[in-house]
């Protein structure tokens, strides 16, 4: 008898994800469900696979898969259609919101209309410079504008994580015109970050704005990453390419980030898109 599983498809700004309403479906094994989910030719075609979890101590529980099975800490895209999700679908009806994940509690404000939220804004966190907490193998306590060389070329890097860790290089490059295909697994391989790391690519358009591309560790390159994109704008600012509240251009669309120095706390504001519902088949 075949098993039938709820689901609905979600994305932000084009970093698509299957979310799984776990307060009403039960999810073996989802590891396997997330690589067969993720399938653009076999499943419904994803990022990867977000089950949304009654939780201990926060209102919610964020628990994702990349699309190639392993679980992943943290997503910043991810953890805003959470939000909407729980908003639009009537799981609470608070405006401001916890949301608990493999890197710690998140914090989401919505601003709604006509009784949907539109935009979310996400108390990413503290960025964490610390070479050894990211993690990345160096000598260094930080990594900020420093020489790395993969695959006998010489690139300058700034390392730090937003709960997962990211590697962003500043190019004068066109980074629309990059081949990511070819250069994203050397770093996310690299034998310098233990835990593989996600990769950004940006071009500094002026003080307020930033253009970026990202190989995501486990998924390749997706059209938008919300903590690379926090990832990029801190390095920019530490890097003093850019001012403390930017607007980071990613190929699915725009994020505004703010890093408030005094509190050390990174925000994040974008919308998120509910797709379609759909049910799963299993033999």
């Amino acid at each position: 008898m075949a098993k039938q599983l709820k689901f609905t498809k979600m994305h932000g700004i084009g970093n698509d994800y299957v979310y799984v309403n776990c307060f009403e479906e039960k999810v073996e094994n989802p590891s396997e469900l997330a690589k067969f989910v993720s399938n653009r030719n076999f499943g419904a075609g994803s990022d990867g696979l977000i089950l949304i979890k009654p939780s201990d101590v926060a209102d919610f529980e964020m628990d994702m898969y990349n699309e190639d099975g392993s679980r992943g800490k943290m997503c910043g895209n991810g953890i805003r259609c959470v939000a909407k999700y729980v908003y639009d679908k009537g799981l609470t009806d608070k405006e401001h919101i916890s949301v608990a994940t493999q890197s710690g509690i998140k914090y989401l404000d919505f601003t709604v209309e006509n009784g949907k939220a539109v935009l979310i804004k996400v108390n990413m966190g503290a960025p964490e410079f610390d070479t050894d907490k990211i993690p990345v193998v160096s000598d260094e306590k930080k990594m900020v504008g420093a020489p790395f060389e993969v695959n006998g070329k010489n690139y300058t890097v700034s390392c730090v994580s937003m709960g997962n860790p990211h590697c962003v290089i500043f190019t004068n490059e066109d980074v629309k015109k990059m081949d990511l295909e070819k250069i994203g697994p050397s770093f996310e391989k690299h034998e310098r970050f233990p835990e593989g790391v996600n990769t950004e690519f940006v071009n500094i358009i002026n003080r307020k704005e930033l253009m970026m591309r990202v190989w995501e560790r486990g998924s390749g390159e997706t059209l938008a990453c919300g903590t690379g994109a926090c990832a990029t704008a801190v390095c920019a600012i530490a890097n003093g390419y850019a001012d403390d509240e930017v607007t980071v251009h990613l190929l699915g669309g725009d994020l505004k980030i703010f890093w408030d120095k005094n509190k050390d706390l990174v925000y994040m504001t974008g919308p998120a898109t509910i797709v379609y519902d759909g049910v799963f088949y299993f033999e």
